[in-house]
Formats: C-alpha cells, structure tokens, sequence
C-alpha cells in the first residue's frame, strides 16, 4: 500500500515539531503490543509521544534500573552502539526522579577541546585569561541541582579526565584562575559507543574514572538482537509521520515485516525511523536499505590479479557498450584509436598462440 496524502495539502504545508524528530520515550504495552505514553512520567505529554521501549527483556530490565538510578541519583554508565537511544534513556531517568524539576544540560564530549573545555565545564573567573571580562559559572554549576549528560564520554581528552574524576569524587568544580573548590550538587549520567575496558587497557582512558562512572552501567542492546520489537517500532514511526506530513498510515505486508524483522540495522532505531520517514517525504512504501557494506566488497574485489585479463575484460566490456564501435570504446577506455586497434590485434595473436599450443 503505497502512503497517499489525506487531501491536497502538500507536505511542505503540513505540521511541524518544532522540536524536529528525535524519540523520546514511551511504551509498547506487552498484552496489546500498541505504542502508549508513559502516564507514570513527569512532564508534559508532547515529550513523551516520540519512542518506543519495546518488550524485549534487556530493555525492560533497562527501564527498572533507571527507576532505581534516578530514585537513588547516583552515577550512571550508558553503552551502547550509535542509534540506540542513549541519550533518550538519560532523558527518561531525568524525568524519573526528584530532579525533574531541574536542568538536563548535555555535553558532547566529542567536540570538546582542552584549551577551552575546562572552562566551558567549571567556569573561570574575570580575567583568569585573555578575554575573560566576567566570571563564567561553567556547565556544572549552570546545572546545579540537576543532570549533566556527557555523551561520548569515551572521546573526552585525557588532560580533563582527572579533573572529572574529581567532581565525581569530590562534588566540587575549581573555575579557571580560581583557588577554593566549588561545591556543586548534580547528578552525572554518561554514554559511549566505545568499549571503555578496551580504552583502559589501551591506556586512553583512566581507569579510576572508568569505576567511577559506572556505578550503574545500562548496556543498551543493538536493534538487531531485538527483532521482534521492530515492528511496534514502524508502527508507532508510521503513525508519526502520517500525522506529521498528513498523510495515510503504511501498514506494511506480511512479506515487507519479515525484511524488515530480518535486516541488521546498522544504524539502530534511528535509522529505522530514518527509512520510514524518508517514505513519507518521497510518499512511497519504506524499502530496507541496499546492504552498503555488500555491494562496496562486490565492487573493490577484482575477478583476477592477472593484468593482461584485466584488461582484455575492460575491453570487451567496452566494446559490448558501445556496440562493437572500435573508436566509441577507445574514448571510453580513455585510449587513442591507434592504441585500440593494437590492443584487438595484441588479444587476437595471444589468442591464436594459445590455439597453436593446445594443437601441439
């Protein structure tokens, strides 16, 4: 069933969420199998309309220890690959405890560097360096009394993770051109699409800090070892995008589930729900990707190493193109025609020798 407009409104006139298409967290009851809010969750509803848990195991699991993590507002660890909503997990434990009232500041670890990074995360004081005209509080005195998420954590350079490890010690910050620590009351949660006991033994991640950190540690799982929630996953996405472009809800065939149930997913639920939404944009049934890695290792693989093959194969590729038109294959081949005509002539004495040699 190909997705078709509800009427003649176009697209590009159809509601917005302003805040774009990131998921947010909700529920697949398990009896029904139907996307519902989290009615428990603090917090307006729009905010809770825009992801789905699932009814696999590990991730019920998940969800009990973030209850537990946000009731007792100790340090929490997040692992998992790129796409499986790390961030929305930290998000749904900030609206779990007796923080939500407070601020959710996250920091991408990843684009933070040394010269300017301590500042941003403990604040300076007025003239601690060129260009500090006033006192700068920093991310976590900012965040005071709420949550600071630190994505990529694993991406943090080495010279500032002493400096965590001491706010995770201490709860205290030191500004740059301060001398008296700084108490500071926040709630830590981290994530990292890295194995951080490798970093460790690599020696590019402090051990110390890596205990620290993961006081709870939620490992997320990939989507393609919970197979049997995708389809509540392009449900709730199909729902999504034909209330957002207004268009008709894709129910997709039984043939069309299997695929989907039975791809990998490289990039997890969000390039699933990348998939479903680009079939909205091009109002057209969502297809499952073409299997990039595949179709790079059939292209780079030579059928030989022998380069006189090689090159008889890329001539009578050319001459099969263009139609047996000697010049229209030399330009194709990027050879002049004199060197086409020498090349034909060089593959038929090679072919004619081997004839003689299987006569003899």
């Amino acid at each position: 069933m190909a997705i078709r407009p509800l009427s003649f409104r176009a697209a590009d006139s159809a509601g917005r969420n302003p805040r774009g298409g990131s998921l947010d967290p909700a529920f697949v009851d398990e009896g029904v199998g139907a996307a519902t809010a989290v009615a428990a969750a603090p917090g307006p509803a729009p905010e809770l309309s825009n992801w789905v848990l699932g009814s696999n195991t590990a991730m019920r699991r998940i969800a009990k220890s973030i209850e537990r993590a946000a009731e007792v507002e100790c340090t929490v660890l997040v692992s998992g690959e790129t796409g499986t909503g790390k961030e929305l997990w930290a998000r749904l434990l900030h609206r779990s405890g007796p923080r939500r009232s407070k601020s959710f500041v996250p920091v991408n670890c990843a684009a933070l560097t040394p010269s300017l990074a301590e500042s941003q995360l403990f604040g300076h004081e007025k003239g601690a360096f060129t260009g500090a005209n006033g006192q700068s509080l920093g991310i976590f005195r900012a965040a005071e009394g709420g949550i600071v998420f630190l994505d990529e954590i694993g991406e943090m350079p080495q010279e500032l993770q002493p400096k965590l490890l001491r706010v995770l010690q201490q709860r205290e910050v030191i500004p740059v051109g301060g001398v008296e620590p700084v108490p500071v009351d926040v709630q830590i949660v981290a994530a990292t699409n890295r194995d951080l006991e490798e970093e460790v033994e690599k020696g590019t991640f402090r051990e110390d800090l890596y205990y620290r950190l993961n006081m709870i540690e939620l490992r997320v799982p990939p989507l393609r070892e919970r197979a049997e929630d995708i389809p509540a996953f392009i449900s709730f996405f199909a729902q999504k995008f034909a209330d957002r472009y207004r268009l008709s809800v894709w129910e997709p065939s039984a043939e069309a589930l299997a695929e989907f149930c039975a791809f990998d997913w490289p990039g997890n639920v969000r390039q699933l729900e990348h998939v479903i939404e680009q079939a909205y944009v091009l109002q057209t049934d969502p297809q499952v990707p073409v299997r990039s890695g595949a179709r790079k290792t059939d292209q780079s693989r030579l059928p030989c190493l022998d380069l006189a093959k090689l090159r008889e194969q890329a001539i009578k590729q050319a001459l099969e193109a263009t139609r047996g038109h000697k010049a229209k294959a030399a330009k194709l081949l990027g050879v002049h025609a004199n060197t086409m005509t020498r090349l034909l002539r060089e593959i038929d004495d090679a072919a004619d020798a081997g004839a003689d040699a299987d006569d003899k």
